[in-house]
């Protein structure tokens, strides 16, 4: 099993924004290989992308239809398809390819219903197949020391969430008809029915459940349109309450000007805090009632060894959002090593966003639609 992975993309043609970035995560590691796509609607750009790409022309598809069928069939079939199409077309591309006999890798949010990412979640169960979602941000290596220190007790019992992830691209730019590759978020054509929290706020919702192992018990969404009112949403402010009694507030926007990508959260316990933000991602701030604060670098002594083995840089170095996402590739193409070798799968094994977080993100994307279409009441998860 020394030989490398193969996958294949759908979606993430030229002058598209997310297949590259998957690509180039993927590549990091260099434990898998692409080797066939259907880029594009455009069959032109698909050929124009594959042959940038070096791959053989016949393993070029017209569309994700042909490429799993015809991929299904080889000997030598890819271990693995990436979906990096916009929201509308996940679940029919990833429903094709679970029924082909072939592992997934999602974008987020996984479907744009909560019917949909279930039947999914149970054809990949049916089919033992190893579905991931894109929740890259739980790559970081701070974010997975937060996660150790929330789960040794060091900030006691949680109190109080606060997490943000906040933008400002809507409002600077007069996107439609401008940015193509933008303009579908808002269309509930491409988008389904959220653009704001589809987008981001699920990566909120994802990262705060990470971290803290806490469940929803109940939310109170307010959901705006500040840029395009007939379109969908571009901001959003939800309040939250937790199973153990904790509260919480999220805020996710796309017209927070003098913000360019800044997601951030802080942890408020018994015992103490954590504090994080992906703009200083090297950093984890804490806090606890009979100590200053600390501000604790990738490099200090504290960070425990078992996030330490998956350093592609000593610390030190700043980590960026390449190397996170890699990381998240890295333990879904191991899981799926494993599973070739017919060994089980432990929970460590499986330490990446699987399809059963992506099913609690669209809950999580109607339950806010459903409370701001209710005026704004609290709505039990």
């Amino acid at each position: 099993m020394s030989k490398k992975l193969t996958y294949g993309m759908v979606g993430g043609g030229k002058n598209s924004q997310i297949g590259i970035v998957h690509r180039k995560a993927i590549n990091l590691h260099n434990n898998a290989e692409l080797v066939c796509g259907a880029f594009s609607r455009d069959f032109k750009n698909t050929l124009i992308t594959g042959k940038e790409l070096k791959l053989e022309e016949k393993r070029l598809y017209r569309n994700y239809e042909e490429m799993a069928e015809e991929e299904s069939k080889r000997p030598d079939k890819i271990d693995f398809v990436s979906i990096v199409t916009p929201n509308v077309s996940h679940y029919e591309i990833a429903k094709k390819f679970l029924e082909s006999g072939i592992n997934v890798m999602c974008e987020k949010p996984l479907t744009v219903t909560l019917d949909q990412a279930n039947e999914l979640s149970n054809i990949a169960k049916n089919n033992k197949l190893i579905f991931a979602v894109a929740y890259s941000y739980t790559g970081y290596s701070m974010v997975r020391f937060a996660r150790d220190l929330v789960r040794s007790g060091k900030i006691g019992d949680i109190r109080f969430v606060n997490a943000q992830y906040i933008s400002d691209w809507m409002a600077k730019v007069p996107f439609e008809g401008k940015i193509p590759r933008h303009e579908w978020r808002s269309d509930p054509k491409f988008s389904g029915l959220s653009n704001c929290v589809a987008d981001i706020g699920v990566h909120v919702e994802n990262l705060v459940s990470f971290i803290t192992g806490l469940k929803i018990k109940s939310l109170c969404a307010r959901m705006d349109k500040f840029i395009e009112k007939n379109k969908l949403d571009d901001n959003a402010s939800i309040l939250v309450n937790f199973d153990n009694g904790a509260e919480g507030i999220y805020w996710t926007s796309q017209i927070a000007i003098g913000h360019e990508n800044n997601l951030n959260f802080g942890i408020y316990g018994t015992k103490g805090s954590i504090e994080w933000s992906q703009e200083q991602a090297n950093y984890l701030k804490i806090s606890t009632i009979d100590h200053p604060f600390l501000r604790l670098s990738r490099g200090s002594k504290e960070i425990s060894e078992y996030i330490k083995q998956d350093y592609v840089t000593p610390g030190g170095h700043q980590e960026g959002y390449i190397e996170a996402f890699a990381r998240i590739y890295e333990k879904f193409i191991n899981a799926i090593i494993k599973r070739k070798k017919g060994e089980i799968l432990t929970q460590e094994d499986l330490d990446f966003p699987t399809v059963e977080q992506g099913v609690i993100g669209m809950k999580f994307i109607e339950k806010c639609l459903e409370s701001a279409n209710k005026n704004c009441t609290w709505i039990e998860f």
